[in-house]
């Protein structure tokens, strides 16, 4: 069995891992995100700018802890002065199927259930990868529609039931299926080309 992932996050994004290490990596994404502001900018300004950041990085990480994630990856480097709204989480999937259930049944079931899923390989474990659109929420603090991709990997050698998932988020230009979107999913589905079990 693997002990672990290896992925290559894309160019100007950061990593924060979920189980230990998170604070560290919080207040260095912080301290490089207040570096990239403008010498002009009050100090003041700059003061509140860093707790803000702070404030949405704590956030983004209590809500991927939610979802058993083990690391987060963020973007941290603005594009043509834009700072891209999207997440790749990596995560345990801890209610997979009872033992006695083969991946083949888990694959098989995961297509059968929308028209967005197709079969995947990923490194050797044959998964799914779904794409779907999830509206807005406002009673959970989600002001925006987002597209997101969704690999459902079996982990292999496991003698139990054990999954990973590695999910993409984003809300694009506030059109999930924009264009714009395209482009990040395809980034994304690049991303994956490099993911790897680690075994040492």
């Amino acid at each position: 069995m693997p002990l672990g992932y290896r992925l290559v996050p894309p160019p100007g994004w950061d990593m924060i891992p979920l189980r230990d290490g998170a604070d560290e990596a919080v207040k260095r994404i912080v301290d490089l995100g207040v570096t990239q502001l403008s010498e002009d900018i009050p100090k003041d300004d700059v003061i509140k700018a860093r707790l803000e950041l702070m404030k949405r990085l704590n956030k983004a990480v209590q809500q991927a802890r939610k979802a058993d994630g083990l690391t987060l990856y963020l973007p941290v480097e603005r594009i043509h002065g834009t700072l891209i709204a999207a997440s790749i989480v990596v995560s345990e999937a801890l209610a997979g199927p009872g033992v006695g259930v083969g991946s083949g049944e888990v694959v098989a079931q995961l297509l059968a259930d929308g028209a967005s899923s197709e079969p995947v390989t990923i490194d050797g474990a044959d998964g799914v990868r779904v794409d779907k659109t999830v509206a807005a929420d406002l009673e959970r603090e989600v002001a925006y529609a987002s597209r997101r991709i969704d690999y459902v990997l079996p982990v292999p050698g496991s003698t139990v039931a054990q999954w990973v998932t590695v999910c993409f988020s984003t809300i694009a230009d506030g059109h999930p299926n924009s264009e714009f979107a395209e482009v990040l999913v395809e980034l994304f589905d690049a991303v994956m080309t490099t993911f790897r079990w680690s075994y040492s």
